[in-house]
């Protein structure tokens, strides 16, 4: 995606129509374009950055344990697990006793906080977008699943307090993410560009 901070300049994206090809008596409206102005790309590129910030501060929270939602002195180096906390208190859906066998597992662990990690940087560097989208998309519904919004009583009995039986944070990531892929939002603010121009990239296209 090719986009220009020029204020006056646009990029043009033109989209299939489903009706006949343009007479001479049909008004010009019809093969409008949709229109990125450099503003939109600004947004896309402002909303791939804050993403990615959620990503990597999450890592980096609980590898250092910065007393957020990490306490200090319990990070993944003071030989804390990243995964225990959170899969361990699973008390809803069909996955429960899976996420318990999981909680605290090594390679659970490392692929998660691989995972914050690699999406992190991925996305404020602007690059591996489709990657990012893939590998956040299945995290976020991994959590999703883990959290079962649709539950209103968990395995104890007690109520749930889910506050919405299907759309919560964790979808809204997930689209986020594959919107920004989509978009081609690292171009703007990022090395989507020059990524894009490496050999072994132009030839695996799912690497952009």
């Amino acid at each position: 995606m090719a986009v220009h901070d020029h204020p006056h300049r646009h990029v043009r994206f033109h989209l299939p129509s489903m009706r006949r090809p343009m007479t001479a008596h049909q008004p010009a409206e019809a093969t409008t374009p949709l229109v990125m102005t450099a503003t939109s790309a600004h947004v896309l590129a402002t909303l791939r950055v804050l993403t990615g910030f959620v990503f990597l501060w999450a890592f980096l929270d609980k590898t250092f344990g910065f007393g957020y939602a990490t306490p200090s002195g319990k990070g993944w180096i003071d030989g804390g697990s990243p995964t225990k906390g959170f899969l361990g208190s699973v008390a809803a859906g069909p996955m429960e006793s899976t996420f318990h066998d999981w909680a605290g597992a090594g390679w659970a662990d490392w692929l998660f906080m691989l995972g914050l990690l690699g999406i992190g940087l991925a996305l404020i560097a602007g690059i591996g977008l489709r990657i990012a989208a893939v590998a956040g998309t299945a995290m976020m519904v991994l959590m999703w699943i883990a959290e079962w919004p649709p539950a209103k009583h968990l395995s104890d009995g007690s109520a749930s307090m889910s506050t919405n039986p299907f759309a919560d944070y964790h979808l809204v990531y997930a689209v986020v993410l594959v919107a920004l892929a989509a978009a081609g939002a690292g171009a703007t603010w990022g090395l989507g560009r020059a990524w894009a121009r490496l050999p072994f990239v132009s030839r695996n296209r799912w690497l952009l």
